[in-house]
């Protein structure tokens, strides 16, 4: 998945209720989601999550999470491809077009769709990922098939309407030059185009001012037709839904789409590593960002990576880099290490923030918490407790909501995990060997790294 998901989509605003009936309506809509939340940690906490595979006749295949409990249903879906299929020149596509399914589908234009949404009592969004297009919908179960029901016209017969075009593109628009007058932004931009060069991963997802003035209706429905297509799909559902309702809904909604994605082929690439970015800006903060290799989440060593990252810096309060930079120096508020897993691409990435003044000492004391890491790996007592660590938190991290199980589920099956897989987990985590872990930080931390600095030039070039 990309290190960062543009969203697109304007606020979620009830419509007008009419009559006492609609806010009564309203009122129970409302009591229902934020109940919802407040009791579905206890199906993420259960020993066992029954997981259960959803074929429908027309070939759909969903993974289904039943909770009877409580009437509303959640579901979570991705499409292969995302905005590294943007073609060169309209930059942006895909991120646009994901702010349109809810603005007019079949013969209901944008005003009406919203006004359908809402006297279901349902919620639905889409997202541009860097490899995926991703959509959501929340409802109520009774109100289930009118819900699913709209949902297909938003997926199937999404009518991308000129006017709903325009607005969108005019809050994009507004973003850009929002963000042209950001440090972080700009430096982020340069940065992307520094490690990736001409590779479509080093293209902002928003897009340009110029690109997403070339952006035509026609452009949009050619890509929608090419990427939503059933082999391409995967889905997931979680709550007051059964798998034989499920298998007709996933006909009514997906069946009727194209067999085979149609996508332009992207390359995989090696992030440009041993290089020094400096944006200089005139800042009280400086902030900093390094880049090691990393590794594809089907490698043997992945949980090895995994579990030395988490000791470097992925755990914010017993990391390494948290302890030598913030505890014992108090160089910046945090600092941490994150994996960065694209389709075509990974890496290890560092950051952190520090006075401007104390930046070269900061970097400094980063590239040395890495080598050591490096040369020495972690102990077998920082082992123990990041493998107890990790299993435990599991569920906290990522089945604390039906949304969250949702979105689990969805990335289980992107990465070919297995439906199995939860349980599979610990004993994999387990399994590895302290050896292993120091294999793997030697391997990806003995690098010369890519690194970014943002703020006024580092005294002695912060080669440390």
């Amino acid at each position: 998945m990309s290190l960062v998901l543009v969203r697109l989509r304007r606020s979620f605003l009830p419509s007008p209720l009419v009559g006492e009936g609609g806010r009564l309506y309203r009122a129970f809509a409302t009591l229902c989601f934020a109940l919802f939340f407040l009791l579905l940690p206890a199906l993420a906490a259960r020993a066992e999550m029954n997981i259960q595979e959803v074929k429908s006749k027309e070939g759909v295949t969903a993974w289904l999470v039943e909770d009877h409990s409580i009437p509303l249903i959640a579901i979570r879906f991705v499409f292969d491809g995302g905005s590294a299929q943007d073609p060169a020149g309209k930059e942006g596509l895909v991120n646009l077009m994901t702010g349109l399914f809810d603005e007019g589908a079949g013969n209901l234009d944008s005003d009406a769709f919203q006004q359908k949404l809402d006297d279901a009592g349902a919620e639905m969004s889409f997202q541009a990922a860097r490899d995926g297009t991703y959509g959501t919908m929340r409802m109520l179960s009774q109100e289930k098939n009118e819900a699913f029901d709209l949902l297909k016209l938003a997926v199937d017969q999404p009518r991308f309407d000129q006017a709903p075009i325009d607005r969108i593109r005019a809050q994009v628009l507004s973003g850009i030059l929002a963000n042209e007058r950001d440090p972080n932004t700009v430096a982020q931009q340069r940065w992307l185009r520094a490690i990736y060069g001409e590779h479509p991963y080093s293209r902002s997802d928003q897009g340009t001012k110029d690109s997403l003035t070339t952006i035509t209706a026609d452009d949009i429905k050619a890509f929608h037709k090419a990427n939503f297509a059933r082999n391409g799909l995967r889905v997931a559902v979680v709550g007051d839904i059964d798998a034989a309702t499920l298998s007709n809904k996933l006909d009514e909604v997906f069946g009727g789409l194209p067999e085979k994605q149609a996508l332009a082929p992207v390359a995989d690439v090696t992030p440009k590593l041993g290089q020094q970015l400096e944006v200089n800006y005139d800042l009280p903060q400086t902030s900093l960002q390094l880049a090691w290799p990393g590794v594809k989440r089907s490698d043997p060593d992945f949980f090895a990576t995994v579990l030395m990252n988490e000791i470097l810096g992925g755990s914010t309060f017993t990391s390494r880099l948290f302890s030598e930079v913030r505890e014992k120096r108090g160089l910046a508020y945090g600092v941490s290490s994150d994996l960065v897993d694209n389709e075509h691409s990974h890496s290890l990435l560092v950051t952190t923030a520090t006075r401007s003044d104390r930046a070269a000492e900061t970097l400094s004391i980063v590239r040395q918490v890495v080598k050591d890491m490096a040369e020495n790996g972690p102990t077998e007592e920082e082992l123990a407790a990041i493998k107890k660590y990790l299993i435990g938190a599991y569920a906290i991290n990522n089945l604390d909501s039906s949304s969250s199980i949702a979105a689990t589920l969805v990335e289980l099956q992107v990465d070919n995990l297995g439906i199995d897989y939860m349980k599979r987990r610990a004993a994999l985590i387990n399994a590895v060997t302290l050896a292993d872990v120091k294999a793997a930080a030697k391997k990806l931390l003995s690098a010369d790294p890519a690194v970014m600095v943002i703020g006024p030039p580092l005294a002695g070039g912060g080669k440390g």
